[in-house]
């Protein structure tokens, strides 16, 4: 048994670049390399291929890449492990099987099914949901592989599952090894996102030397649990204590980060450089797992349509209340929900018309197909002569679309059947954790406090948040979470002081209204704030400009606050 092994990702979600397989095939060298393809979005697109053909439903890009790779891989001996079966992995299997065939390849095939709960959806008071998948662990992957596998795809298992799998494979650990599973979870979710842990998306992209082609990250796991994470050599990018940093912050809530096989402490991990594109991850404590599952849920919610309209020049707000007024007035029956958005984007004595511009946005929904199609697009068609002056709209209005809700359920554990399907036709049943706990694990950490002054810092100038501080910033379902860490550890006591949930809700005035939870992660000197309800019922659900929240850190760090003279500039 090798002391460490080296686990790579080659995507990040469903669309994410083709050619990164064979990139990461090719680079160097790995043991393992995985792929994520399911967000909660995207469950509900393969859920929408499935109604429309039952053997559809899993990730075709992945099909692609494999035939482009299958023979690289196993000629290598690197071993793939990816989600990509989506709703119906028994097909990608069968797909891949037949792929092999095709290649005058000799491939040995598992997949792990027993997360889609659809069919006992009701009794399990899930309601009736288009989708309804359990979140499963990473003990169903190491079976696989342990059973000789040179690929294993799954469908819904939580995206660090995907590295813990080939961790538990190589390294033999049990469910009582806590903490090795809490680092393996701890890699899992740096590398899960792909070029997030390489500098994409990162705040300080301008400190990057070459960010026009990034390498994907690799975790090197060792056998206690800690890794280093890096990428290949003289791949575009960087991997360091920062670009970690944010892509830790991604997407999680409190310092106890739930999954099935382990709950993981994000609050004990540490970072430390370990030379030019490597970072070290050690420290990381794990607690018993919940002894249910989350489940992600997809619930058809109706039909939407929406149109942009373009207002140039004066009068921009009475232009605005004239078209909708009359695009109302045009509309019957009335859509259940219209939302408008004005977006001032125009300027004064403006160079250029489209600097003179602004957007007036309109989604609505509805649950009857027919309220929101064509009568919707030719109330707006209709006005282009009638209306304010300089009619326009950025593209014209299409059809109505069917959309989803996202909301997350929770079962026990034992109630869902972990299969695992190996290559001779066999089964085998992954049991629960034994360790699960049916109480709930402690605190979560979330502190509030009360905004006081920097005073105590001396002197201070008004200046963006974004100059001493990074941000990385998600969704999950309705909500959104912010990490914020400051670049210097000394400046993390004045960043609590000065950052609490009524300041925040200051600098984020959407936020003012809604529950906020913040928590400290002092070893990351950041602070993660989840924001409940922002995004409404989820992304597919969702009419905000950013549906995803995707840029919600980025628009916290240009808020300008009081920040101390002696912390330069």
């Amino acid at each position: 048994m090798t002391a460490t092994i080296r686990v790579g990702n080659a995507s990040g979600f469903y669309g994410d670049r083709f050619l990164a397989v064979e990139e990461m095939l090719t680079g160097g060298d790995l043991d393992y390399l995985t792929g994520d393809y399911l967000a909660e979005l995207t469950m509900l697109i393969l859920g929408r291929d499935r109604l429309k053909d039952p053997k559809l439903g899993y990730a075709k890009t992945f099909l692609r890449q494999m035939e482009n790779s299958l023979g690289t891989a196993l000629d290598q001996g690197v071993k793939i492990v990816s989600n990509a079966g989506g709703v119906n992995p028994a097909g990608l299997a069968q797909a891949l099987t037949e792929l092999a065939d095709k290649l005058g390849l000799s491939a040995n095939i598992a997949y792990i099914d027993g997360d889609d709960l659809i069919a006992d959806a009701a009794e399990l008071g899930l309601g009736s949901p288009l989708t309804a998948n359990a979140y499963l662990g990473g003990f169903g992957i190491a079976a696989a592989l342990q059973s000789g596998a040179d690929i294993v795809v799954t469908g819904r298992v939580t995206d660090a599952s995907l590295t813990v799998g080939p961790a538990v494979a190589h390294f033999g650990w049990s469910p009582q090894d806590l903490d090795q599973l809490a680092g393996a979870v701890a890699a899992g979710h740096i590398i899960e996102c792909g070029t997030q842990a390489t500098g994409g998306n990162y705040s300080f992209f301008t400190e990057i030397a070459d960010l026009r082609h990034p390498g994907f990250p690799i975790a090197e796991i060792a056998a206690d649990g800690s890794s280093i994470i890096t990428k290949h050599e003289d791949t575009g990018g960087a991997v360091t204590v920062e670009t970690v940093t944010a892509q830790l912050l991604y997407e999680i809530a409190g310092p106890r980060y739930l999954g099935p096989d382990v709950t993981t402490r994000m609050d004990s991990v540490l970072l430390t450089d370990a030379g030019p594109d490597r970072v070290q991850v050690s420290g990381v404590r794990g607690e018993a797992p919940p002894d249910t599952l989350k489940v992600s849920l997809n619930h058809l919610a109706g039909f939407r349509n929406e149109i942009t309209m373009v207002l140039t020049g004066l009068d921009i707000d009475a232009k605005a209340a004239l078209v909708r007024d009359q695009f109302e007035s045009a509309l019957d029956p009335r859509p259940a929900d219209i939302a408008w958005t004005l977006t001032r984007l125009d300027q004064a004595d403006a160079a250029t018309q489209q600097q003179a511009g602004a957007l007036l946005h309109c989604v609505a929904k509805d649950p009857d197909q027919k309220v929101v199609g064509r009568q919707f697009s030719s109330a707006a068609v209709e006005l282009a002569l009638a209306s304010y002056p300089g009619f326009t709209m950025t593209a014209p209005p299409g059809s109505s679309v069917p959309f989803a809700v996202f909301e997350a359920g929770y079962v026990p554990a034992r109630l869902v059947s972990h299969r695992v399907h190996l290559a001779d036709g066999s089964q085998q049943l992954v049991e629960p954790s034994p360790c699960a706990r049916g109480d709930a694990p402690g605190s979560d950490g979330a502190v509030s406090g009360s905004q006081t002054s920097g005073s105590a810092w001396g002197p201070t100038r008004r200046a963006p948040l974004g100059e001493i501080a990074g941000a990385r910033s998600g969704d999950k379902g309705g909500n959104a979470n912010v990490g914020v860490w400051v670049r210097n550890p000394d400046h993390f006591d004045w960043l609590t002081t000065i950052l609490t949930v009524e300041h925040f809700k200051t600098l984020i005035p959407e936020a003012a209204a809604l529950e906020v939870r913040r928590h400290l992660l002092p070893n990351l000197s950041a602070i993660n704030f989840v924001v409940e309800g922002i995004l409404g019922r989820g992304v597919a659900d969702n009419v905000r400009f950013d549906p995803q929240a995707k840029g919600l850190g980025e628009w916290l760090r240009s808020r300008h606050v009081a920040i101390p003279v002696e912390f330069g500039e």
